[in-house]
This record gives structure tokens, sequence and C-alpha cells, in this order.
């Protein structure tokens, strides 16, 4: 066995395709459907057989009769891993919107060579079904208002994500500094009115929780302020 596969390259081997011979005519024999994984064809050229995706082998015209070489059928592998690619990013799209950085680490733990991840996000980004400016915009705007985290909070989640400096200053610009003390005030209100004791010791524990939550120390000090003074 060894000695067969001797000459062959790993890409090949990784392929399914390195013991398939070379220099000679690979007629397909048989085209079949398998049922797991979905839209795979099992495709024989005689005694050798590999596997693609439906529309690679409708792009490519596997079809019953017709001939390949070796060579071309590396390349179909190749075109092959780049549709398994994008529709693994497609089903984890299919979830939420994820990052660029996020579809890049779902498909390397999958396996997928890096080749294959950069054409992935290209198509993906061509298509608008990746937009990090666009996600960075919608993150901010729902994290701030809606859930009321702070602009440190929510810089600090965009970064982790894999967005850019310049991407988040602009989806943070779009928040303005209102709404955002609004936010402050609405989420400082329920903490102040949970705690209980000193002045002093309720403006520790209120301010403490809201710089948590990723606001400022000036917006920590307007809140506080003015919850002092509904309380009189």
């Amino acid at each position: 066995m060894k000695e067969e596969n001797m000459g062959v390259s790993e890409e090949e081997e990784t392929s399914g395709i390195g013991h398939f011979p070379d220099n000679e005519d690979l007629i397909v024999t048989s085209v079949e459907m398998l049922r797991k994984p979905k839209h795979r064809y099992q495709i024989a050229f005689g005694p050798y057989q590999m596997t693609v995706h439906e529309d690679v082998m409708l792009k490519y015209r596997l079809l019953k009769g017709n001939v390949f070489r070796k060579e071309e059928l590396q390349e179909i592998i190749v075109a092959d891993e780049r549709q398994r690619a994008y529709v693994e990013a497609l089903n984890h799209l299919s979830r939420k919107p994820r990052t660029a950085k996020e579809i890049s680490q779902r498909l390397q733990q999958k396996g997928f060579e890096q080749n294959s991840v950069e054409t992935t996000l290209e198509r993906l980004e061509k298509d608008n079904l990746v937009d990090d400016a666009l996600y960075a915009k919608m993150w901010a705007e729902q994290r701030m208002t809606s859930h009321k985290k702070g602009r440190l909070w929510v810089k600090q989640e965009l970064r982790q994500k894999g967005i850019g400096t310049e991407l988040i200053s602009e989806a943070l610009g779009e928040i303005s500094a209102d709404a955002e003390l609004e936010s402050a005030l609405t989420v400082g209100r329920k903490k102040w009115q949970q705690t209980h004791g000193e002045l002093l010791d309720r403006k520790r524990k209120t301010g403490a929780y809201l710089m948590r939550r990723g606001f400022g120390g000036e917006q920590v000090r307007q809140v506080l302020k003015l919850l002092i003074e509904e309380d009189q």
C-alpha cells in the first residue's frame, strides 16, 4: 500500500482522488445522489469515486458518459470545497448576522483551507451578505438603546467580533450622547431604587454598576446628580 501511494501529493490524498490514475481518460460511469449530506452526489469513474456538491456537478457537467482527466478533477475538487465553504457560511448566517471574522473562524473550525475561506468571504461581501460596517451600526444601536449598554462596553464587543477601529468609531458616532445618557439614567434609576443606606453608599453602588455596563465617568456623574435631585 505504501508503495502505491509513493509520489502522491498531500493535496491529492486529501482531496480523495490521489489514487486516480494519471494521464488516462476517466469516463463517468454513474451519478448517484446521496441521502446525506443533502445536495451531494457520488460520481463514479469505473472503480474510482468522488463526491461533489450538486451545483459543482452541474457546472462542470459531471454527467454519465463525459470524459475527464485527473488534473481536471483536481480543479473540480477545489471548486467543490469552495462551494461547501460557501454553503457552510450561509448556514451559519441563517441563524443571525455575522461579521467577517466570525465567518472566518467558523470555516477554519470546520477545516476549510485558507483560500476557500478568503474566496467565501469575498463572495459573501459581493452578495451583501456580510457587511461589517452595517453590522457595527446595527449592533451599536441595539446594544446601547435596547440593552442599555454604555459606549465602552459596545466598543469592546465590536472589537472582539473583529470590527475595525474606524468602523467602530463610525457606528458609535451615530448614537448621540443624549441617547446614551438616557439609557444610563434608565438603568441607573432602577439600580438606585434597589439600593439602601447612606447617600454615599448608594452613589458608590450605583456608580460602580453603571461603570460595569460601559458608561463613562462623566455620564455616571451626570446620572448620579440627576438621581439625587429626583430623590430630593
